[in-house]
């Protein structure tokens, strides 16, 4: 107990118990105010041009020019993630096209892209 007394005053994440008694990883924490440090990956005036590039779009607030850019960044760490299990079901460390018309092909969630890489 003293050691999580400790951990807690000393500022680092500590290990929480949960109800069954294991320890869980401390959760990562939102960077604050670090100089230098970017919330995007990707450009936010590239994706800015892009949204307005669509004839229906008129206004799209920073907010949501974040938000996409925020899930644009999800959706590739994803569906590389799972492309590149492929290419080491493969034996193999770099990314081919096939490897990403096999993870469409192997994961409900982007059967929505079948035939769009065609």
């Amino acid at each position: 107990m003293a050691a999580a007394a400790a951990a807690a005053g000393s500022g680092t994440p500590r290990e929480e118990e949960g109800p069954s008694g294991e320890t869980a990883a401390p959760q990562p924490q939102a960077p604050t105010s670090v100089p230098g440090a970017r919330l995007s990956r990707l450009p936010l005036a590239r994706v800015k041009a892009l949204v307005k590039a669509d004839p229906d779009v008129t206004l799209a607030g920073q907010e949501a020019i974040f938000i996409l850019a925020r899930a644009a960044e999800l959706f590739v760490e994803t569906i590389a993630k799972d492309a590149y299990c492929c290419a080491q079901q493969g034996k193999r460390k770099t990314l081919q096209r096939r490897d990403l018309d096999n993870a469409i092909e192997a994961v409900d969630e982007f059967a929505f892209l079948e035939g769009t890489l065609d």
